[in-house]
């Protein structure tokens, strides 16, 4: 199994970046994905879920109305759309899989992670 995240890197404060994360060795269309951050000091959070036909999303209350998570399960990648970056937003970003919504709080398979770094 293999979750391999790209898209990441240096923006400036109002700019934009998409997250891409590559999936292999499992069936991708029957797993609930997800895209997590880390900021250093601080403990890793979910920001983005979707449901593996990609109808429902959620949002962690911060990245409401600037991150849109997305999915083509034809090409087995999930995306994570992040508009209006804020300094805040620097992080290490992680996808994750996991059987179901729910359990994408804990998930079966993760990703390396990718640093997204937002300047003022």
């Amino acid at each position: 199994v293999q979750l391999v995240e790209s898209g990441g890197g240096l923006v400036q404060a109002g700019g934009s970046l998409k997250l891409s994360c590559a999936a292999s060795g499992f069936t991708f269309g029957r797993y609930a994905l997800g895209w997590y951050r880390q900021a250093p000091g601080k403990e890793r959070e979910l920001v983005a879920r979707i449901t593996n036909g990609g109808i429902t999303t959620y949002y962690q209350d911060s990245v409401k109305g600037r991150f849109t998570i997305s999915r083509d399960n034809a090409k087995n990648t999930v995306y994570l759309q992040m508009n209006s970056l804020k300094p805040e937003d620097t992080a290490v970003y992680y996808c994750a899989a996991a059987t179901s919504m729910i359990q994408i709080t804990n998930p079966n398979y993760w990703g390396q992670g990718t640093q997204v770094t937002v300047s003022s």
